[in-house]
């Protein structure tokens, strides 16, 4: 697998998760080898995470001076200049899957996965917080062709290799056309993986010439590759790999409704080249988000949804009111607003990015007049993102009609995302587009029943049965059903319990990476046999 992201060691959203959770049940439950690579960035330490340098092998009648036989060169050209960058590697085995960051001056110097850091903006001044970093073709690329060359310096051809989104999905196109790769990897398949198809996530690039350069492709691959005027990632792996992305109704919607305008058409381009997207919903472990084990999420008691024992819930639901009220920071989360130390009323609840594309826009939009409209219920969100967004929401915590009911925690700690999970009683996920969604399963699993709207891969979400669903992207749409939600919750209770566990089951029926794998592994052989005819 080549990613940007694997959980506990990196991330900056689902992809993490999904990387991690897939490699450890490919190794664990299908018994097959696996191996990991991403970069080393700056905020690491390998150290710490128990990596060593990696020896590359060499043959021992040549002499290899110092610890330059563990460098690897790698051709990194612009259009103007022929360039190569060094790297080396980092290895330890992580719940039997052999991961492997790549050490290079490009990584260390960045402090955050995708973006810039406060930090960083304070030691220079055009590196703005949460602007996306200058060089991203170039990390991308650095990652892909490190990879590769992991692979052949070890003798390692893989069945399969698994790129995920446009950060690596460039490699199935290299390793076929470069020369120093296609003999090697003539019998890999690759299968890429859309986690997020929507506009600005394509790793696209606007410079053709440098394209080429960097990449080493062919003319003509490069202006193949094109999805309206810029080198385009995806578009680039479509006749070399198998493309898949993270839900059935996802992939429905990029090739066969209008919603792929909010990806510049990619799906339907793809169409027209004879690629059929498959859909893979993701899955999850259930067990490691189980209330069952409160001290492994860090609860402040246990619960079972799916036996109705809920007890212990009302324990986390009066132990972050009493925190909040307490606390104004947590850690490098800090707290506007706060709330009624009363847990008989309802809890909404928000973890996510906050922008337009989280549908934090027209929540903001409903819950006001909702608020005004039912004074006995209360909503505490837990992110950043946009400042506009976060603006507009220290407003609302500060307002005279809304203060002491909407609490905004800016800023992100897993640890108090796992208690509020598992405090509320509803989960709101108003997304604007949403290709899967795990957000939705960990509130499941803690007994917080979603309220989404029901696009993309929200459609696992049952409406009255294991959450609730909207089909219009409107304030107004979220806040009719986030008023159905609450009336059901102080009318029947026992319904609400009864969708609790429901929605458990049915995690535990069909979501887990149990069942997924199945699906992966179809894919893993349809892209080995597409391999044979390159």
């Amino acid at each position: 697998m080549v990613t940007r992201e694997y959980d506990g060691l990196a991330g900056a959203g689902g992809v993490k998760d999904v990387c991690r959770q897939l490699a450890r049940t490919l190794v664990g439950e299908a018994g097959l080898q696996v191996r990991v690579i991403l970069p080393r960035y700056g905020f690491m330490k390998p150290g710490r995470l128990g990596f060593k340098p990696l020896d590359l092998p060499r043959r021992d009648l040549l002499p290899c001076r110092g610890g330059f036989r563990n460098l690897l060169e790698v051709d990194m050209n612009y259009a103007a200049e022929e360039r190569r960058e060094t790297v080396s590697f980092l290895h330890r085995e992580l719940e039997g899957v052999q991961v492997y960051l790549v050490e290079a001056e490009r990584y260390r110097e960045k402090l955050g996965v995708y973006t810039y850091t406060a930090e960083e903006e304070e030691q220079d001044g055009w590196k703005k917080q949460g602007m996306g970093h200058y060089d991203y073709f170039a990390m991308n690329i650095l990652l892909q062709k490190s990879a590769l060359a992991l692979m052949v310096v070890l003798g390692e051809a893989p069945d399969v290799i698994h790129c995920h989104d446009g950060h690596a999905a460039t490699l199935a196109a290299m390793m076929r056309e470069n020369e120093g790769f296609r003999h090697f990897f003539r019998h890999s398949g690759v299968v890429v993986t859309i986690h997020n198809a929507g506009l600005g996530y394509h790793q696209e690039v606007d410079d053709l010439p440098f394209a080429r350069a960097i990449t080493g492709l062919p003319e003509h691959v490069v202006l193949a590759s094109r999805l309206g005027s810029s080198f385009d990632p995806f578009m680039a792996a479509a006749e070399y790999a198998v493309l898949n992305t993270v839900s059935e109704n996802y992939a429905r919607e990029l090739q066969e409704t209008s919603e792929d305008a909010r990806t510049g058409w990619l799906g339907h381009r793809l169409l027209q080249r004879g690629v059929r997207l498959a859909g893979v919903t993701n899955g999850i472990d259930p067990e490691a988000f189980s209330p069952r084990d409160p001290e492994k999420l860090g609860l402040a008691a246990g619960f079972d949804p799916l036996t109705g024992d809920l007890a212990g819930k009302r324990v986390c639901k009066e132990y972050i009111l009493e925190r909040l009220a307490r606390i104004r920071k947590h850690g490098r989360v800090v707290q506007h607003g706060t709330l009624k130390r009363d847990p008989d009323m309802p809890l909404c609840t928000f973890i996510g990015r906050l922008t337009e594309q989280k549908g934090v826009d027209v929540l903001l939009a409903a819950v006001g007049p909702l608020m005004e409209k039912d004074p006995d219920f209360q909503l505490l969100l837990l992110g950043s993102g946009d400042p506009a967004l976060e603006e507009e929401l220290r407003r609302h915590t500060a307002s005279r009609a809304l203060g002491g009911r909407i609490c905004f925690l800016e800023g992100y700690d897993p640890d108090l995302a796992n208690k509020i999970y598992a405090a509320g009683d509803f989960f709101l996920i108003p997304s604007l587009y949403e290709p899967c969604g795990l957000t939705d399963y960990i509130a499941q699993l803690l007994g917080n029943l979603p309220i989404v709207h029901h696009v993309g891969g929200l459609v696992k979400v049952v409406d009255g049965k294991t959450g609730f669903a909207y089909s219009e992207h409107s304030s107004a749409a979220l806040a009719r059903t986030m008023k159905r939600a609450l009336e059901l919750y102080r009318v029947s209770p026992k319904k609400i319990r009864t969708m609790q566990k429901n929605a458990v089951k049915r995690i535990h029926a069909r979501h887990t990476w149990s069942q997924v794998i199945r699906k992966y592994r179809t894919l893993y052989v349809e892209s080995m046999k597409l391999a044979c005819r390159h």
